[in-house]
């Protein structure tokens, strides 16, 4: 009788575990003990020899993966055994070794994480961020249990400490608030945001806040490069309420990450959208003209039109994350026509002649300020 199938979406695959201990696994000196009589019998040598794994993991385990791409098993796409007294539902938001869970029902659990899944041997920095989708073994008199990790649709990472820190998974859009002013504005910091958009499949919505505090005839040519490739660019003011109708009906019924540099007004717009939520915010340094952190962890917040959106910490210096430099060049939309028209197939588009790239920059065809970001994110990357 030939054996039952298991579902095609189910396969047994091989996961990597992190090893626990790197000490040293036996003495190399039992042949001399045992001649100076440090040791008395052979038992003796036999009890107090250890024995564990070597290299950098202590055990593989065989799982039930998600996916039929064996490599998915390291990280987390990982199916294991639910019955039917669990739940499904959003992780809104995680601090230390618990994390909040709304179900799909609108319940709310503290929820701690199984063990299995902690141990998984993978680079991100955290196992469960904000935005993961998850099963639940509810628990209403202690902490509920985290049992199973849905695979991601997507997610907003950087590099931290060599790592990846993802900072929210399965978010529709990127919302990119920067300031027009205290803090000044951050081209730079903007266009590494839309490269991390780009890579990870997240549409991007550059706002542009605190427009009050300056004439926005400063901001059109920006704006304009910006348009020009098809990125959405919203003006606005927390202060006077500009443009935050339109921002309003571009984040409903949807998942928005909102990120930026601290003191861009991430909170205060956020406060302006829904003025219940009453997110705390802080005043901008007038000695380095720098914002202060009042969020300290992402966090999904539901909105009464539907969807949520997920207030992050301010970053004043976002690392890529898995973006080589000489995919830099594809990833933005006004170089990617011209990467493969040069000489060299190698072309890193700064140094080398025959360049397509560069002669677009000298004919007006890509701007200027967009290639000098272009040069300063690979020599960033470069080893």
């Amino acid at each position: 009788m030939a054996a039952k199938k298991r579902p095609s979406d189910h396969r047994k695959v091989r996961a990597d575990f992190r090893k626990k201990h790197q000490g040293r696994v036996r003495k190399s000196d039992l042949t001399r003990q045992f001649k100076q009589g440090d040791v008395h019998s052979i038992e003796d040598v036999v009890q107090g020899e250890r024995v564990s794994g070597k290299g950098d993991l202590t055990r593989r385990r065989t799982i039930i993966g998600a996916n039929s791409n064996p490599d998915d098993a390291a990280g987390l796409s990982v199916q294991l055994d639910v019955d039917a007294s669990f739940v499904t539902g959003t992780v809104l938001s995680v601090h230390g070794l618990q994390s909040r869970v709304i179900a799909d029902d609108g319940t709310l659990y503290e929820c701690a994480v199984r063990q299995l899944l902690k141990s998984l041997s993978t680079d991100q920095r955290h196992v469960v961020v904000a935005g993961d989708r998850v099963i639940v073994r509810p628990d209403f008199e202690s902490t509920s249990m985290i049992e199973r990790i849905e695979p991601r649709k997507s997610e907003l990472s950087r590099t931290s400490k060599g790592r990846q820190h993802v900072i929210v998974a399965n978010c529709d859009f990127l919302l990119v608030v920067a300031s027009a002013a205290q803090p000044g504005l951050k081209p730079n910091l903007i266009d590494r945001f839309l490269l991390t958009s780009e890579q990870f499949g997240i549409r991007p919505i550059i706002c542009i806040n605190k427009v009050d505090l300056i004439d926005e005839a400063e901001l059109q040519s920006l704006v304009g490069v910006y348009a020009q490739l098809g990125y959405r660019v919203l003006l606005t003011s927390a202060e006077t309420g500009q443009g935050i109708d339109y921002l309003r009906a571009s984040v409903r019924t949807s998942q928005t990450a909102v990120a930026g540099q601290s003191g861009v007004g991430k909170s205060s717009l956020l406060n302006a959208l829904e003025p219940q939520l009453g997110l705390r915010v802080g005043k901008v340094s007038e000695e380095n003209d720098k914002g202060k952190h009042t969020t300290t962890a992402a966090q999904l917040i539901p909105l009464q039109a539907g969807g949520f959106v997920v207030d992050t910490p301010g970053i004043r210096q976002f690392q890529l994350w898995d973006i080589t430099a000489s995919e830099v060049g594809g990833l933005m939309r006004d170089l990617r026509p011209y990467v493969d028209a040069c000489r060299f197939p190698n072309c890193m588009h700064i140094n080398e002649h025959d360049c397509a790239v560069k002669d677009a920059v000298a004919d007006g065809r890509i701007d200027a300020r967009r290639y000098d970001a272009y040069c300063q994110i690979v020599e960033d990357l470069q080893p």
